[in-house]
């Protein structure tokens, strides 16, 4: 028997108190890491007793993932908001040189601006993780959720300098929340133009792959090291921090998408070599035929 265990049943059947302990249970030497439990032990008899194990591990888990979350999200706020602190102070100090002021101001604004996509992006995530994030699903066409991501980033890529491309329509309909898919193509097409030179091309594809329908965006940019490439999708983790902190990035985009994917049964990889781009690549599956119907159905009415 499990030491830990044996112990708990020995105390009751000495005293026939009923026991309950939180335990860390070894796992086997091939194993790694500890299981969490909770054991409560009843005694039955003189020579026998009830044993009763409830397995913790994931609750533990999420509780360390939780406290990790806010660890994080605590250190990402301080970064703003004490940007923000200070260039007040050099606003009131600098009151009798206009150029100083003016330059202080445009700083702080950028510090909102950063501050602000942060909430907005902690707010995304907390319903992407809600218990039912996908409320009122309904077809959605892959053509037209590819089109309003393009229309959404167009600014910043004429801002960059940079061509997006956009593949031969594909026609093909997934059921789910719209206006999450757009977000997660949006954060894609950001990422791409963002850590791509001025002069370069963004192209995004979409194709059938039997019951799944991939929408790619390729970018030719700095690309990502192999080492890293496992960890983007996790949340505030970045592969180049200084250089996210330029762009306005709160390290938080790719982990909305990768819960967009997870939400709709779908997933998300990437392909990159450093110094020359990336590639990634949502996998949805698609619609029923009945659904795609549907969304026939109200476009010819």
């Amino acid at each position: 028997m499990i030491p830990e265990i044996l112990t708990l049943v020995t105390a009751v059947r000495h005293d026939g108190v009923i026991r309950e302990e939180d335990v860390e249970l070894r796992r086997p030497p091939l194993g790694k890491g500890v299981v969490h439990a909770r054991v409560r032990v009843a005694p039955l008899s003189p020579t026998a007793a009830l044993v009763l194990v409830e397995d913790l591990s994931d609750a533990y888990r999420i509780d360390a993932v939780r406290r990790d979350f806010v660890a994080n999200v605590s250190h990402e706020l301080k970064t703003p908001v004490g940007a923000l602190s200070l260039l007040a102070e050099a606003v009131q100090a600098a009151s009798d040189d206009p150029e100083a002021v003016q330059r202080f101001s445009a700083r702080m604004q950028i510090e909102s601006q950063r501050l602000s996509n942060l909430v907005n992006d902690l707010i995304d995530l907390s319903r992407l993780q809600s218990h039912d994030p996908l409320r009122h699903p309904g077809p959605v066409e892959i053509d037209h959720l590819v089109s309003e991501a393009v229309d959404a980033t167009k600014l910043l890529a004429h801002a960059r300098d940079i061509e997006v491309v956009v593949a031969e329509p594909s026609g093909a309909v997934v059921l789910g929340d719209e206006s999450q898919l757009v977000m997660a193509l949006r954060n894609l097409l950001t990422n791409a133009l963002a850590y791509s030179p001025p002069g370069t091309r963004v192209a995004v594809g979409t194709r059938r792959a039997g019951e799944l329908v991939e929408i790619s965006v390729t970018d030719q940019g700095i690309g990502i090291p192999v080492d890293e490439q496992s960890r983007i999708f996790e949340r505030f983790y970045r592969v180049d921090p200084a250089r996210s902190r330029l762009t306005g990035g709160t390290g938080l985009g790719l982990a909305i998408v990768k819960h967009v994917c997870v939400n709709h049964g779908g997933d998300c990889a990437v392909w990159s070599v450093e110094g020359a781009g990336s590639t990634f690549t949502l996998r949805l599956p698609l619609a029923a035929a009945s659904d795609a119907n549907a969304l026939e159905g109200v476009h010819s009415s």
